[in-house]
């Protein structure tokens, strides 16, 4: 009788959770899309758009979404689920899933299966030019997901503390595996460890954030090491997760960061402090790259509000909606040109860090040819073609200094993203004069002058304009630009229609 009671409660709830149709969403876009290199979409189109860009040239896109949230009323259990389809039609035709997973919630706690957009790390959440390891540059990877999606205070010490996190296992797919002769194409597979922490009650105005995420990618041990290689399936994935070496390394390809961040309320805007130090070889456990970070500050406007659309009436400067008001503004210096690759750098036993690119396997840090990590750190493929690229590198600009700026607003009834940035790229340490270094004391491979990867300079930016219809219509544009010497020049623009409902 009890089990009887107990089915009839669930199927209760889980009506209930299905009638409550503010839990569902969805919509439907239509875009045309103006490229005017047939071969390049313009930087800030393409940049931490979890790869959702568009075909170069002139091409048509439709976008589907759907998803179910988790319902207020729902308790300590509920269930969701979210699902992104874009299809292309140009040059050629495509049909990509952007993102499509499901979830379950149990108290704190959060499963997620599929393909998720996300990214990783403590930069702001909308506006970054893209965090070190996962910045939703690329397609989410596909995996399964047990996590700690808010931060949570324990019981005890009144709210001071409280902590968050997430540990996945993913599927990357096929990548070479580099100088063995045993195969051309290996399947790899993924695994992230983050953990973040916050100091500060929820009514003080200093809040204190810390943490780390921890990244690895590894497949096909035997191919790399040879017979001697005799850790089964899953000893193996224990030494990738916990960073155990095994003949003389670690096995996979690690890669992380360790973050720091402060938020203060001053009222009406709260301002927010970062910092990403990146580790990719090991040099930051010695400081020897301390000088390559992601340094950022975040001003939020707590009083934004979206003015109503009212036709042929605009408030005026006073009134609660004035014409202009801004939401966001955030401001970020990226620089990773240190790697602990020059002679005068603190000896490591890895050599220079040369970040995202790895010995083993050919695309390195990148998911179906996009990078997972930063976009200015550039595959060889998107950058003019002539530059020089060391063998077996498929990253030919990671050391790079970029001033980034974006904001967030609207006026009248009409809201923006503007985003630029002007970069110093410098290639990697193989195209430098000093060339890759390997083991402490550190070991250097000259480059001779003609394959010297020479400062370029690149500035690209993008304005995207939407404005809210009636009855669930949505129009927008949006446009980009491409001016320098990294990429070739290209400007975009895109029309939008969407209804959502």
């Amino acid at each position: 009788m009890r089990n009887r009671w107990t089915i009839l409660v669930l199927l209760f709830s889980c009506s209930r959770c299905w009638g409550q149709a503010d839990n569902w969403h969805g919509s439907l876009e239509a875009q045309a899309v103006f490229i005017s290199d047939r071969n390049n979409v313009p930087f800030w189109m393409r940049s931490d758009r979890f790869g959702s860009v568009p075909l170069p040239g002139t091409s048509a896109s439709f976008l589907a979404a759907g998803a179910k949230e988790y319902s207020p009323q729902a308790g300590l259990v509920d269930w969701g689920a979210s699902v992104l389809l874009r299809a292309d039609v140009g040059s050629s035709s495509r049909v990509t899933l952007i993102e499509g997973f499901v979830k379950a919630r149990f108290s704190i706690f959060q499963f997620r299966a599929g393909r998720i957009r996300e990214f990783t790390g403590l930069v702001d959440s909308t506006l970054s030019s893209g965090a070190f390891a996962i910045s939703g540059n690329a397609l989410g990877i596909p995996k399964v997901q047990l996590s700690i999606p808010e931060y949570w205070s324990p019981p005890v010490f009144g709210n001071l503390f409280a902590f968050k996190g997430n540990f996945d296992y993913g599927w990357l797919g096929e990548d070479s595996i580099q100088y063995t002769r045993y195969t051309e194409r290996s399947k790899l597979y993924y695994h992230q460890l983050s953990f973040w922490g916050r100091l500060g009650k929820p009514g003080w105005r200093l809040q204190l954030y810390g943490g780390f995420t921890h990244q690895v990618q590894w497949g096909d041990e035997r191919s790399i090491y040879g017979p001697k290689f005799l850790l089964t399936p899953f000893k193996t994935f224990q030494y990738a997760v916990m960073g155990k070496t095994y003949l003389g390394s670690k096995i996979g390809n690690h890669i992380g960061s360790i973050d720091l961040a402060m938020s203060y309320d001053l009222g009406n805007v709260t301002v927010s402090l970062y910092r990403q130090n990146f580790y990719d070889e090991g040099a930051l456990a010695k400081l020897a790259n301390i000088a390559d970070g992601l340094n950022g500050i975040s001003l939020t406007n707590k009083e934004y509000r979206i003015a109503e659309a009212v036709p042929d009436y605009y408030p005026v400067l006073g009134d609660l909606n004035p014409p202009f008001q801004w939401h966001k503004v955030v401001f970020e210096l990226f620089y990773s040109k240190n790697q602990a690759g020059y002679p005068w750098s603190k000896p490591t036993n890895s050599g220079d860090e040369n970040y995202y690119n790895n010995f083993e396997y050919y695309q390195g840090w990148s998911y179906k040819g996009q990078g997972l990590g930063s976009p200015f750190v550039t595959p060889a493929y998107t950058t003019r073609s002539g530059f020089p690229n060391s063998r077996g590198d498929f990253f030919n600009n990671n050391r790079v200094m970029a001033f980034y700026g974006a904001i967030e607003g609207s006026i009248y009834n009409y809201r923006f993203v503007a985003r630029g940035s002007y970069s110093f790229n410098y290639g990697t340490f193989g195209t430098s004069p000093w060339g890759h270094t390997t083991g402490s004391p550190a070991r250097y491979t000259p480059v001779p002058k003609y394959m010297w990867f020479k400062e370029v300079n690149q500035l690209s930016g993008s304005l995207e304009v939407t404005r809210d219809l009636d009855n669930g219509w949505q129009a927008g544009c949006m446009a980009g630009l491409d001016y320098g010497n990294l990429f070739y020049h290209s400007a975009g623009l895109i029309l939008s229609i969407k209804r959502s409902f």
